[in-house]
């Protein structure tokens, strides 16, 4: 196939036939476009704004249908089987109530789906199947403290390369021998670092002004717990974007400002992406004033806890976190005692040009 200058991306079948491709209409709509067979024509069969998706993953077993998550018509995405023939979803095979379904696999050797993933405060997974369910197990038995990801697997599907890494480190790969129940370590990613010395990523949420659960992460100086961090110097860090997302693992500036004796507190406002629909459309249009809320919500609960020095506080973020660094020490000058801008937004008027 070639490319017309529009499409963004293609799908095979399981028999290796390319029967899918993603094309951009017009910088804000996507079209999701289909093939029976590589001689026919490509149609149409379904067009979203940006503020829907339907994300095929693979096609099912049968190469008749295709699974992969969706958002239409429902808050959170969900994994759904879809007939892409006619462009409508056939049934919803699993959804979160609380947050986005982010991703699902399958094993090739066995063809069945095997799991679904979603990030709360940290990842997490939905079985379909439960061999897989017992081999994450089985990895969790000896790498239970950090996050775990198969990377790779042989054909057999009996070797498997994991990585994996945690708030405190990069972690490391390994090679799992499912037949001899073997799980060796390859390699350190950053054996440079001692996790030892690094601080802990701790799950926190707040409740906005209006009433909206914030959700982020507080990092204290290693070896501080919350109940006895008391009027600590704290640096303020928004995230990006603003349509990402704050998640738990490995941030080598915020482990930076622990060691140095700050918290550091990190939140995800309103627009944070993994959260749904209606969470994510209420940042629209609300740059600088309830995102900006959201922020300073989350500042002054860390004051009301007792964790944080009211006259020791900074506000740190870069691209949109840089834009709410200049916004909070516009907008709440005794709040902030000082603000680090990495290239934040400065002027709404140049940078929708």
């Amino acid at each position: 196939a070639e490319n017309p200058g529009n499409i963004q991306g293609w799908m095979f079948d399981h028999a290796g036939k390319l029967r899918v491709a993603f094309a951009i209409v017009d910088g804000v709509n996507t079209s999701l476009l289909y093939r029976e067979t590589e001689q026919d024509e490509w149609k149409d069969v379904l067009t979203t704004s940006f503020k829907e998706t339907m994300s095929p993953s693979f096609f099912t077993f049968d190469n008749k249908n295709v699974i992969g998550t969706s958002n239409l018509g429902r808050d959170k995405s969900a994994v759904v089987e879809f007939d892409i023939s006619k462009g409508k979803e056939a049934k919803v095979l699993y959804e979160n109530k609380e947050y986005d379904v982010s991703s699902v696999s399958y094993s090739r050797k066995r063809k069945v789906i095997t799991a679904a993933s979603y990030t709360s405060s940290k990842r997490e997974r939905h079985f379909f199947d439960k061999e897989t369910e017992k081999l994450f197990k089985r990895l969790g038995k000896d790498l239970g403290d950090y996050e775990i990801a198969i990377t790779a697997n042989n054909k057999e599907e009996t070797v498997y390369i994991i990585r994996t890494y945690s708030d405190r480190s990069l972690g490391a790969y390994y090679i799992y021998d499912m037949e001899a129940d073997k799980l060796e370590k390859i390699v350190d990613v950053s054996p440079w670092i001692d996790e030892d010395e690094m601080a802990s990523v701790t799950p926190i949420q707040y409740t906005a002004r209006d009433g909206l659960t914030i959700h982020g992460y507080l990092t204290l100086p290693k070896g501080m717990t919350m109940k006895k961090a008391r009027n600590l110097p704290v640096v303020v860090n928004p995230h990006g974007g603003p349509w990402a997302r704050d998640g738990w693992g490995f941030n080598p500036e915020i482990q930076f400002l622990a060691n140095r004796g700050y918290a550091v507190l990190q939140m995800n406002f309103r627009g944070s992406t993994g959260y749904g629909k209606a969470f994510w459309e209420a940042s629209f249009k609300k740059w600088g004033r309830e995102m900006q809320d959201d922020i300073t919500d989350g500042t002054k609960w860390l004051i009301d806890q007792g964790i944080a020095d009211p006259e020791r506080i900074a506000i740190y973020g870069g691209s949109y976190g840089g834009y709410a660094t200049l916004m909070g020490l516009v907008k709440e000058p005794d709040l902030y005692a000082a603000g680090v801008d990495y290239v934040g937004v400065s002027n709404m008027f140049t940078f929708m040009e």
